[in-house]
């Protein structure tokens, strides 16, 4: 292979990794959007976000909390958190996300993906 090709050849393979980089995980990279777990109940309640947000719960309860989807096939399915605690998930398909804590059914909550 000649200079040029083998230039040409690592200024091809670079541009593909630097696009995936930016567009296939730029969603990714970004800051989570905090569910905060307080007095036995999520806050806030209702969110909307963007197809490919990082979605975060974290448990300030002294109480453990488990973070379960109601929808069949939802990706929302935390372990038992203890205090400090966090979960998170990215939710890519727009959709509305119910969900509850299966140890205190009376907490429940929701996440609208656009």
């Amino acid at each position: 292979m000649t200079n040029t090709k083998a230039t040409l050849v690592r200024a091809g393979a670079l541009a593909g990794f630097m696009a995936a980089l930016l567009w296939g995980s730029a969603s990714y990279a970004a800051d989570p959007v905090n569910i905060r777990i307080g007095n036995f109940a999520f806050a806030p309640e209702t969110i909307t976000v963007a197809a490919g947000t990082k979605v975060q719960w974290v448990n300030e309860d002294d109480a453990p909390h488990v973070v379960i989807g109601i929808d069949k096939d939802t990706p929302i399915r935390s372990a038992a958190l203890d205090t400090d605690d966090k979960y998170v998930v990215v939710l890519d398909r727009p959709g509305t996300y119910k969900y509850f804590c299966s140890l205190h059914p009376h907490m429940v909550g929701v996440v609208i993906v656009k």
